[in-house]
């Protein structure tokens, strides 16, 4: 891996000088951090981190390699990637390229042997903001001018730009049980692999397909993926969404799907100050908790895991939902937290009580992650089966 020296610079005027891995260039985006200690393939090819320069926490990237067939996406998606070291060799009986030769054929600038720990302390004291690397420009006050002039993540509509231009299929494995559309706002692959594990064959839509074209479709229910950007700015989206609820399908989203619903229902959102990137992010179910308090409530039975249980998560996010937004009498009825995050109670998930519809904002698929969460395939394809009696229920992964 030949290295030539690289610029990071923040909005802020805060500098790191490094060296560089992948390719050569200058790029901009908003300069975030994820904690995982593994699955950098998997952060570098989801949708969700369009336009941002990521920053790992784990001091060493690359040593197992590339496989493509763990990619989470048709390409590489983050605008740039930040390591403390990027590993010269890797060994994995899987791997099939380096992590600097694939950066390098996408066209991602890296920089490494720069201290990242001071890095993410900025970020969490200062917040996300937008940076440049460059291995072009030594001129730290014109990177900083740049990263200034850089577009902000707020109001930014960005599903549409990584979302699949045309339809497609995605049948179930075994027994076809459900047909399941899914809107492609940023979908990660392992989401389609565990909703055809479960018996669902699987039509992904772009981002901008109305709500009679989904229903035309006649859908058991409809899926919202997770993606990047400003869930305020996706109005096409949450449009769709207030159209195709009434109609008691039931809905199930992740991430920016689980936002979008929340507007969709009447809440609000707003940008979180350094968001939640990683994969040990604690969530609290309070489902149960939430039954016990109000017997009035319904549909939430098959969150129900132990009293407060607690999930270990994958997460990638930063907007949030606020929960003290959520609507008791809104245009979808009433909306409850069934989620919570221990970190900095942070919404994590919300249920419909008067519609077939539930979200959350972490990932239950994972990739990276723990599988905690994955029993939610089993809650959305139950919701499926009780709208479909003549449709059995699945035993998807987690169930």
């Amino acid at each position: 891996m030949t290295t030539t020296a690289a610029t990071l610079v923040l909005e802020d005027g805060t500098t790191f000088r490094g060296e560089s891995f992948g390719a050569v260039g200058t790029t901009t985006g908003e300069v975030v951090f994820n904690t995982a200690m593994t699955g950098y393939q998997e952060v570098l090819t989801d949708p969700s981190y369009h336009r941002q320069i990521v920053t790992m926490t784990y001091p060493h990237m690359g040593n197992y390699g590339v496989t493509p067939a763990d990619d989470e996406s048709g390409r590489v998606q983050v605008a740039g990637f930040i390591a403390r070291e990027a590993s010269r060799v890797y060994s994995s009986h899987r791997a099939e390229i380096s992590l600097d030769e694939r950066l390098a054929s996408a066209g991602v600038v890296g920089i490494a042997e720069i201290d990242t720990r001071r890095l993410v302390r900025h970020i969490r004291q200062a917040g996300a903001m937008r940076g440049v690397i460059s291995t072009e420009i030594g001129d730290t006050d014109e990177l900083q001018r740049r990263a200034a002039a850089a577009d902000s993540m707020e109001g930014a509509e960005l599903a549409s730009e990584v979302s699949t231009p045309e339809p497609y299929d995605s049948p179930a494995v075994g027994e076809q049980r459900f047909r399941v559309v899914a809107y492609d706002f940023g979908l990660k692959r392992n989401i389609t692999r565990l909703l055809n594990a479960a018996g669902c064959h699987v039509t992904v839509v772009p981002a901008t397909t109305s709500a009679q074209d989904v229903l035309a479709h006649e859908p058991d229910g409809v899926f919202l993926s997770n993606g990047p950007g400003d869930p305020a700015a996706v109005r096409a989206g949450i449009a769709a969404i207030a159209e195709i609820l009434p109609t008691e399908t039931p809905v199930f989203g992740i991430c920016l799907g689980h936002q979008l619903l929340a507007k969709a229902a009447g809440a609000q959102t707003y940008k979180l100050k350094f968001g939640h990137r990683g994969a040990n992010h604690p969530v609290r179910n309070d489902a149960k908790t939430l039954l016990a308090s109000d017997p009035t409530l319904t549909g939430l039975e098959a969150f129900v895991r132990a009293a407060q249980s607690i999930e270990i998560t994958s997460q990638n996010h930063g907007f949030s939902v606020d929960a003290d937004s959520l609507p008791t009498d809104g245009p979808m009825g009433r909306v409850v937290q069934t989620h919570v995050n221990l970190s900095d109670w942070t919404n994590e998930g919300i249920a419909l009580t008067d519609l077939p519809a539930f979200s959350v904002q972490y990932h239950p698929e994972a990739a990276p992650g723990p599988h905690d969460a994955r029993y939610l395939f089993g809650q959305f394809t139950q919701l499926m089966a009780d709208r479909s009696p003549n449709r059995p229920s699945s035993t998807a992964a987690g169930n």
